[in-house]
């Protein structure tokens, strides 16, 4: 099965672009529970972007210090055209150096902790250097009096 070709036409780029950024701004429930426990740095200091533009494709969330791609599939993943979509894309994208995990929706709507699990194994797997934790934060001396 022959790879997609990413192309160079600027208007594709604006394209996905904008389809990346109507994603994020509709996102379905698992995506919005998922987001909620990996945004801001919530695992071990990790950057993690969702729906992230990677060539031809937007990636549900993607942690570039892993080069690691989560997808979460709903049933329509199940589908026979969807089936080798997806293989397709896998393929390309781990052409790239990039690994690709997959979640069902019903597994974060009902399991978001093994899910979360699987990401930071997919992470320590990868031998990504992991931040320090920070250090312990002084108190401040403002406002003391003495």
């Amino acid at each position: 099965m022959p790879l997609p070709r990413p192309q160079n036409n600027p208007r594709r780029k604006v394209l996905k672009r904008d389809f990346a950024h109507d994603l994020r701004a509709q996102p379905t429930d698992a995506e919005r529970k998922l987001w909620a426990r990996l945004r801001s740095k919530q695992m071990s200091q990790l950057r993690i972007r969702r729906q992230q533009t990677i060539g031809p494709y937007v990636a549900d969330f993607y942690c570039p210090a892993a080069k690691l791609i989560v997808e979460l599939d709903g049933g329509q993943h199940a589908e026979d055209r969807n089936v080798s979509y997806d293989a397709a894309r896998t393929l390309w994208l781990e052409s790239k150096g990039l690994r690709v995990i997959r979640f069902t929706n019903e597994d974060v709507l009902k399991r978001i902790d093994i899910v979360l699990e699987g990401i930071w194994r997919a992470v320590v797997e990868s031998g990504c250097p992991l931040p320090e934790p920070p250090a312990a934060v002084r108190p401040s001396l403002k406002g003391r009096v003495g």
